[in-house]
């Protein structure tokens, strides 16, 4: 790999080698204070990035008030990942081809390359008409005018802060470097890691996988095979017990009116591609079995998937019907629609039975 961007690479060279350089140094001042002023600072550089950058503006699943825009804009900087516009252009760029010579950071080109080494590679064909909605938005193009300028600003004033709590030294090292660092591999882990290690849910062609421990460290980022199968879902954590704080912020701002128009994918769309994924990997399993057993399992599999097909297209089918019918219509159709949701919800109970039962003798066998 040839190094293009210098100045990308110097930077984040410099700052590595701060952080060795200055670790015996920090140990002498440490102070409890500089790990809070590290926590806050990454906890809101982190959101910024993640409910701002990503959630916000690269996949619009929500829209914001003006002062939550300015505030995550603002704070965004804490991550010096460069501006809203060219991270949104970039991201979008990976999602558009994913896996494919033209993605950014595609993670075919090595681990490491996906983690950092695009950035020092990576040369930007600026497509304009691929974030026309955010030329548009005067805040993200002040931001992005103004990048270099406010990200000194933000840091240096977070120093000083720090300065009257804690030794300048632990300030700049805690509440500056280390936060710098800490924010940019959880972001990093995101285009490497979460290509690499975990499930692919819901679609078994992506190198995007589900991963709980990288959603601890990325503030709901890890669900990353759902995040690419779903893209304009505000959430990527859908389960209740799933950790993606994130989610949580972005619904609190809903409540709190900066914050609106929360995109969700109905949980009848999520089952319908997790039977599609499930059956094609049973059947891919079950091709190779010969018995009684397997021949059994595969009309199984193909019978109670066409059923739960056609129910779910049938009640979507319905569920759109309803929005435009009149009120007689949708007395009709409710009756139609409760009945649909209960054979659906068997179906789907079913399913899962059928795919447990099928994992189980698949294991046993092997």
């Amino acid at each position: 790999m040839r190094i293009k961007n210098w100045d990308t690479f110097s930077f984040i060279l410099a700052y590595h080698i701060l952080l060795l350089a200055l670790l015996p140094f920090f140990i002498g001042v440490f102070s409890w204070p500089a790990m809070v002023l590290f926590l806050v600072t990454f906890i809101a550089g982190g959101l910024s990035i993640t409910a701002g950058y990503h959630r916000l503006f690269s996949h619009r699943s929500y829209s914001a008030h003006p002062v939550y825009e300015w505030t995550v804009l603002l704070m965004s900087t804490l991550g010096v990942q460069w501006s809203a516009l060219m991270w949104s252009h970039d991201h979008r760029l990976h999602h558009n081809h994913v896996d494919t010579e033209k993605d950014p950071y595609a993670i075919n080109k090595g681990f490491w390359y996906a983690h950092v080494l695009w950035l020092f590679d990576y040369r930007r064909d600026y497509q304009p008409g691929l974030v026309g909605d955010l030329l548009s938005n005067p805040r993200v193009m002040f931001q992005h005018r103004h990048y270099v300028l406010l990200t000194i600003a933000v840091n240096a004033a977070i120093f000083g802060i720090g300065c009257l709590f804690m030794h300048p030294l632990a300030s700049f090292y805690a509440g500056v470097v280390l936060r710098i660092f800490a924010i940019h591999h959880c972001t990093w882990f995101i285009n490497s890691l979460a290509h690499t290690w975990g499930a692919r849910t819901y679609a078994r062609e992506l190198s995007a996988v589900d991963n709980a421990f990288m959603a601890l460290l990325t503030f709901g980022e890890g669900y990353h095979n759902y995040h690419h199968v779903f893209a304009g879902d505000y959430r990527n954590g859908v389960r209740w017990y799933h950790f993606d704080p994130t989610k949580w912020l972005v619904w609190t701002a809903s409540k709190l009116g900066i914050a609106k128009g929360l995109r969700t994918v109905d949980q009848i769309r999520i089952q319908k591609k997790l039977v599609t994924k499930d059956k094609e990997l049973l059947l891919d399993r079950l091709s190779r079995e010969l018995d009684e057993f397997g021949a059994e399992m595969r009309v199984r599999v193909e019978t109670l998937s066409a059923r739960f097909e056609e129910n779910a297209a049938l009640l979507m089918e319905r569920l759109k019907e309803f929005k435009a019918a009149s009120d007689e219509r949708r007395r009709t159709l409710k009756d139609e629609i409760r009945r649909l949701r209960q054979e659906l919800r068997m179906a789907w109970k079913e399913w899962v039975d059928l795919t447990r039962t099928a994992a189980r003798q698949y294991t046993l066998a092997h």
